[in-house]
């Protein structure tokens, strides 16, 4: 009974690592025939298991989603994983998901192993939260964008803008990217016939969503990339080029592609073009940058760069 039981879990752990699996590739791996097999899906088809089964030459088993939520077999890496992530949605960023979080990670850490509590107390020993001052993402609007998204399906929504005007915007959207402790949108604006990146806390869904549309091909040069040249670049009101005297490899390396994009020019020098909320700004964050530089437009970012050069000569003079 007792090496049934242990069979059992190694099956179960097996059907939750790949989507599908031959009858026959489940008998080599637990080196028992295929009769043996198919006894123990039933076995936990009768502990509330949806296992679906495909018969003939390309078939195979699969576990599918079922009414109630069946228990998970987690590997050593997995629980951790999942522990951390509860800590830190416990500590906030999306709203309404807190206390959830607590009582889902109070459960695994109530079962975990000693060597692997050990573990997760360790990151919650010797880190320390510090409160976001950033706009928390409401979880329901999360999870409604998220659904539209998987379904292709249209969405509305009552958006603030960055100067705090309203609008409202109807998308197809494609996909949500969390960047820091922020959630964006990107998806295709049918009024402007673009694609445009929202913040989600500043979205106000307008269920219900619909009518479905076929799904569109991405933008060119991927989601991420996308997202992060829109708001390194075309989100802000000033924009620059300045010639860096870096190999772009060297350059991405020191900016960390926070400060905008970066176009190859030769092997010692390349371009980069940014973008911020106003040239004094600008000049502050390019004078951080440990490279030799040159700007080659607008005019107004090289007297920003001039006067705050002047300053900072004053201030390191001794008196």
């Amino acid at each position: 009974m007792k090496a049934t039981s242990a069979r059992l879990l190694r099956l179960l752990s097996l059907l939750q690592t790949r989507r599908e699996w031959p009858g026959s590739d489940l008998a080599d791996r637990l080196q028992v025939s295929p009769r043996t097999v198919r006894r123990d899906i039933d076995r936990l088809r009768e502990l509330g298991y949806p296992i679906e089964a495909d018969m003939g030459a390309g078939g195979g088993y699969r576990l599918g989603a079922g009414a109630a939520l069946p228990p998970l077999l987690l590997d050593d890496d997995e629980a951790v994983a999942v522990a951390a992530g509860l800590r830190t949605a416990a500590q906030g960023g999306v709203t309404g998901i807190e206390e959830t979080s607590v009582r889902a990670l109070a459960k695994l850490l109530q079962v975990l192993p000693a060597r692997l509590r050990r573990r997760v107390d360790a990151l919650g020993a010797f880190t320390v939260p510090m409160p976001a001052e950033r706009p928390a993402v409401d979880a329901d609007s999360l999870a409604l964008v998220a659904s539209a998204c998987r379904d292709s399906e249209r969405l509305r929504f009552d958006y603030r803008r960055h100067d705090q005007s309203p609008t409202r915007r109807t998308v197809e959207p494609l996909r949500l990217v969390a960047r820091g402790r922020r959630w964006y949108l990107v998806a295709w604006d049918n009024d402007r016939d673009d694609w445009r990146t929202f913040r989600v806390d500043r979205m106000r869904p307008l269920p219900p969503t619909g009518p479905r549309v076929p799904p569109r091909d991405p933008p060119e040069q991927g989601v991420a990339a996308y997202l992060a040249e829109r708001m390194d670049v075309h989100m802000w009101p000033d924009r620059a080029r300045v010639r860096l005297f870096a190999s772009a490899e060297e350059a991405a390396r020191r900016t960390g592609g926070w400060f905008g994009t970066i176009e190859p020019v030769d092997e010692h020098s390349c371009v980069l073009v940014c973008a911020g909320i106003s040239y004094p700004y600008m000049a502050c964050y390019l004078g951080t940058l440990d490279i030799d530089m040159e700007v080659e437009e607008p005019d107004e970012l090289r007297e920003q760069m001039a006067l705050l050069a002047a300053r900072l000569r004053r201030a390191s003079a001794r008196r």
